[in-house]
């Protein structure tokens, strides 16, 4: 079984910054909305016929995400902006009628982290999603409505919830809960309340609690 981690926060504060020390040989990134990365490297390429040794993939439906996710060697797997993997799917269904389309958009998004969770044990695999602020000031990630929250909990599904925090100029992960938020970690995972918003060190601490081995192929 793999780990499934999410990392949530508004945008501009330092979720896709945080794959900047992430080894991209190891690293498959998959891209709900393509945009440049908001850091400079030349190593960090997309899949393509010229560059079939790329690590990133423009994709936003379950389908082709779930076997990308299957069909990778590279032990660590991120989907940058998994809220448009919803709202994506919402926009192009806007004119259909009917309540059924909740449902569908609800199940794909259940379907990639049920899928992401039954990787191979060293595998893990992280989630970066905006977040919203519910009529009771509960911050969560941010879905298509409160239809799909009633059918669904993402982050029920999964262990570890990091929320990105700004403080005096610098960008930090979360890794306590405040009382209306969504945040939580395996006690001893993390000792501190703030940690650098660095995934590449995120990372090698869950890989070493969870005693991890890489798997040889």
């Amino acid at each position: 079984m793999s780990i499934v981690t999410m990392i949530l926060g508004e945008s501009g504060t330092g979720k896709s910054a945080s794959l900047r020390n992430l080894d991209p040989e190891h690293t498959l990134l998959i891209q709900a909305i393509k945009k440049p990365l908001p850091f400079r490297s030349t190593t960090w390429k997309p899949i393509s016929k010229d560059t079939p040794g790329g690590n990133i993939l423009v994709m936003d439906q379950a389908a082709p995400i779930i076997g990308a996710m299957k069909k990778t060697r590279r032990k660590v797997i991120v989907i940058d902006d998994f809220q448009y993997v919803m709202a994506n799917e919402f926009m192009r269904r806007s004119a259909e009628r009917g309540f059924d389309k909740f449902t569908e958009i609800g199940k794909n998004a259940w379907d990639i982290l049920t899928e992401a969770s039954r990787l191979p044990d060293d595998v893990r695999v992280y989630i970066l999603s905006h977040v919203e602020t519910t009529e009771s000031g509960r911050i969560k990630i941010k879905t298509i409505g409160k239809m799909l929250d009633e059918k669904i909990t993402l982050e029920g599904m999964v262990t570890i919830v990091l929320r990105t925090v700004v403080q005096d100029g610098q960008y930090l992960f979360a890794t306590r809960n405040n009382g209306s938020d969504t945040t939580k970690t395996p006690m001893g995972l993390f000792d501190e309340d703030m940690i650098d918003n660095d995934l590449a060190a995120v990372d090698a601490a869950i890989f070493n609690y969870y005693g991890l081995t890489e798997a040889t192929v």
